[in-house]
């Protein structure tokens, strides 16, 4: 079963939708599960699919139909999913209308690729109906996120996998040599030592990048600059154990 947020982009700029088709290719979270380079076929799309898409990123000036002509045209199919509007620059006229056109925020080109994965996250995230057992693979992301670890590298897939693993199977983080690396290790067609070695580093990463405040909060008075970095297992074991208690802390 599919988990990740469904996303459609509407952009007639190829190469920025081939970057966000690169860049959210390897995420648990987000995919770009259509596209369309001009808003007649991104209407039609959503004429035929629009109760399988989670977010709209979609331009304000696009050829054959406008941005704001489409907002209007979602609204009247009355779609549910949240949209995210971009715009080359402060255009007074896409201000005075998200509210009425119900857009859910605007995003000022260019932006980053971590921008736009934090903005369609935030979105989903702040649904008051998501059940928060459903979303373990969101959770854990932005967790990786705050303490500073690139979606792009091979450890923070690793650890994402992982902390999952930790978190149904408590008892793998006393074998995690010969239990936990091997089974990540076979789900991503390589080897323990890499796994190993890439979370290693994912940490490393984490230490230089992390937000201090958010790692105090986690790791407690481990976190010193001046003193060694948790192990892969109290890094990875720690994080499970925290969402672990914010899980039944929301469910109680």
């Amino acid at each position: 079963m599919n988990n990740k947020i469904r996303t459609l982009f509407i952009d007639e700029d190829v190469n920025l939708i081939e970057e966000a088709k690169k860049y959210f290719s390897s995420s648990a979270v987000i995919e770009v599960s259509h596209v369309a380079n001009n808003g007649q076929a991104g209407l039609e799309f959503v004429k035929e699919h629009k109760d399988e898409i989670d977010v709209v990123v979609m331009d304000t000036l696009l050829p054959q139909r406008d941005g704001l002509t489409l907002l209007n045209d979602f609204k009247r199919l009355g779609a549910k999913f949240k949209i995210v509007l971009t715009a080359s620059v402060k255009n007074a006229l896409i201000f005075n209308n998200v509210d009425n056109l119900k857009v859910d925020y605007v995003l000022l080109k260019p932006y980053g690729m971590k921008d736009l994965e934090s903005t369609i996250s935030n979105l989903i995230m702040k649904l008051a109906d998501m059940p928060i057992s459903g979303n373990l693979e969101l959770r854990i992301s932005k967790m990786l996120h705050s303490l500073g670890i690139p979606s792009h590298i091979k450890g923070y897939q690793y650890i994402r996998e992982s902390i999952m693993l930790i978190y149904k199977n408590p008892y793998i983080i006393g074998g995690i040599t010969k239990e936990l690396y091997p089974e990540v290790a076979e789900r991503y067609k390589t080897t323990s030592s890499r796994v190993e070695r890439a979370i290693r580093h994912a940490i490393e990463v984490s230490w230089n990048r992390g937000d201090y405040e958010y790692m105090e909060e986690l790791f407690g008075h481990s976190v010193d600059y001046d003193r060694a970095k948790p192990t892969n297992s109290e890094f990875i074991a720690t994080v499970a154990d925290k969402l672990r208690l914010d899980l039944n802390t929301f469910t109680r």
